[in-house]
């Protein structure tokens, strides 16, 4: 039976492994905080609504070209907002999602999906 059970140089690669954690764990730490600062746009209507949202799924700003505004048609607008609000997020999601893809090397850790 071989020593230690597990083939001789077990030990310094689970030393390693740790280590390789503990880096991507602290990568993962910034990202998250970086992921505040991170904003992308979403628009709708061909423009005429503009959302920029942050990567702590905040919205930070909203534009609204006054040719859209309809006061007898207020449910369009308000799709508006919504589908381009959508958009802003979805938009910052997939640049977070990118940035961690590099620190995880495309590895799926569950509770990091979303910031």
């Amino acid at each position: 039976m071989a020593k230690g059970g597990f083939g001789g140089g077990f030990p310094g690669n689970m030393q390693d492994m740790m280590k390789q954690a503990q880096k991507m764990q602290e990568q993962l730490a910034k990202l998250q905080e970086d992921a505040k600062e991170e904003e992308a746009e979403g628009s709708a209507g061909g423009g005429m609504v503009k959302v920029v949202a942050s990567g702590s799924q905040e919205i930070r700003s909203l534009q609204i070209e006054k040719e859209v505004v309809n006061p007898d048609d207020i449910e369009m607008l308000q799709d508006l907002i919504v589908a381009a609000a959508n958009e802003a997020l979805k938009n910052v999601q997939g640049k977070v999602q990118e940035k961690m893809s590099k620190i995880t090397g495309g590895m799926n850790i569950p509770g990091l999906g979303g910031f």
